[in-house]
């Protein structure tokens, strides 16, 4: 638990954890209902794709926007209005009789889900320090697993109990009321807005060429091309974007402006490391839910509601060791993510052995057990490299370091979620419950464990990067707590 004494920061955690916990239950909860949303508003393959994508796709654009934004003019006012377009899109979207709006939408829906949890990795960063820091963000990862637990068996309890029409719509309505809690609760507990960035001027072409970088490096996972030219198109586009912004920053530093992308961000070893250790475990974790919840349902033939059961474990497993990881920090420090990397690894190769020789009976219970070991594994790694990586962002950049994070995770995520099920597809073409979905499955496992593997190597090096903290700096930041400033009302 944070400090006890310090009620108004616990009030802040709440307004974060509330705002995390509805952008991820939205996200979560649609994907049981898109079979039922298909058939009732006749959207094709690629309306359906882009339904579902396109929130992470304007999520991932808004990330680092949001963050500098917050960081200049305060970070109240940005969480409140992303929270209120975020309820009336969801609104819109579930209101919807055609795939067009519905995907319009659902973009707005998502970026304003970014805007809101840029401000939520800062007001963190501003509010906590040291260990309270960690414990925060292990908090903040608890509502993260809990919402991802809940989504699956809420939709599909819904669309059994009010039929398939009434079933997708409330499932898209139903972050609506965690929505507007949440906006009552910022309203009263969220600290002043205060800026924390010293140059109040936005990098308006730096946001531009960055935002420009990242659609086009996305939307070829989103959208497969449909020929190797188009594809060598999409790829020049996003070197010669990327190059273009790499030498646009360069000219503002040079210039004494302050840059997009603040330069202790780039020039930082640990941060750059640890974001990428951040990309391979999160695009590992989320092709790999994927490509099981396929398995289960195409390749063994488990209602919804069955493969939701499945899943749980990992999800309470998450949600408890995010909860405890910051003791395991407290006593080994930066080894626990090692530690959480290694069982992960071990727990995707454990989900590939059980698939290839469980029998069909108790291969669900089985796949369980991997499942819950998975989660232990993700909430040792996922606050504890989170805290990290954030302690190398500094007060005025600690919007844009957070939302740097969070947008190379949804980058990997596009990767990962278009190449892992590809592989999986590819090997289980077969009958249902036969042996080819067990090998795909089994092959898309270790690929997810390679994935982790590499996230292990680059955690090793991250630590060798790291300098040693002095123990009083240590110790100082124990409590770890910024007192609040009181707002009138």
């Amino acid at each position: 638990m944070l400090p006890k004494e310090d009620r108004a920061a616990r009030r802040v955690l709440l307004v974060c954890m509330a705002a995390g916990a509805t952008t991820l239950l939205d996200q979560a909860v649609l994907n049981i209902a898109v079979p039922s949303m298909r058939q009732s508003i006749a959207a094709t393959g690629a309306d359906i794709q882009w339904i579902v994508a396109g929130y992470s796709l304007a999520f991932g654009l808004a990330l680092v926007p949001g963050g500098s934004l917050g960081d200049l003019h305060g970070r109240k006012r940005l969480f409140m209005a992303g929270m209120a377009v975020f309820l009336l899109a969801g609104v819109t979207a579930a209101t919807g009789g055609a795939p067009g709006p519905l995907i319009g939408a659902r973009l707005v829906q998502g970026a304003a889900a970014g805007i809101v949890n840029s401000q939520v990795i800062g007001t963190i960063q501003d509010v906590f320090h040291g260990q309270a820091r960690g414990r925060a963000l292990g908090l903040y990862a608890v509502t993260g697993g809990v919402a991802t637990a809940l989504g699956p068996p809420l939709g599909g309890a819904l669309v059994a109990g009010l039929g398939p029409e009434a079933g997708w719509r409330c499932c898209l309505l139903l972050s609506s009321p965690c929505a507007v809690l949440t906006l009552t609760l910022a309203a009263r507990w969220l600290p002043p807005p205060r800026r924390t960035a010293r140059n109040s001027r936005l990098d308006v072409l730096g946001l531009g060429l960055l935002c420009g970088c990242t659609l086009t490096l996305m939307v070829p996972f989103i959208r497969t091309p449909g020929s190797g030219v188009e594809a060598l198109v999409w790829g020049t586009m996003v070197c010669a974007l990327a190059a273009v912004f790499v030498v646009h920053q360069g000219l503002r530093v040079r210039r004494g402006r302050l840059p997009l992308v603040h330069p202790a961000l780039t020039s930082s070893k640990p941060y750059m490391l640890g974001t990428a250790v951040a990309m391979a475990q999160f695009g590992s974790s989320l092709a790999a839910f994927l490509v099981l919840t396929v398995f289960l349902q195409d390749g063994l033939g488990l209602s919804a509601l069955l493969t939701a059961a499945v899943t749980l474990p990992g999800a309470v497993g998450m949600g408890i060791s995010s909860a405890l990881a910051w003791r395991l920090v407290r006593r080994i420090g930066p080894r626990t993510v090692t530690v959480g990397l290694t069982l992960g690894i071990g727990a995707a190769l454990a989900g590939a052995a059980v698939a290839l020789r469980m029998p069909t009976a108790v291969l669900p219970m089985a796949l369980a057990g991997t499942q819950l070991m998975s989660g232990v594994a993700g909430g040792l790694t996922v606050s504890p490299n989170q805290t990290q990586v954030l302690q190398h962002a500094p007060a005025e950049a600690a919007g844009v370091g957070g939302g740097i994070l969070q947008m190379a995770q949804r980058i990997a995520a596009a990767v990962c979620l278009s190449a892992v099920p590809a592989v999986y597809l590819h090997a289980a073409s077969g009958p249902p419950g036969g042996s080819h979905p067990r090998a795909g499955y089994a092959l898309a496992s270790c690929v997810c464990a390679g994935l982790l593997a590499v996230a292990l190597l680059l955690s090793l090096l991250r630590r060798a990067a790291t300098p040693p903290r002095p123990s009083a700096l240590a110790s100082a930041n124990n409590a770890g707590v910024v007192p609040l400033p009181k707002e009138t009302t």
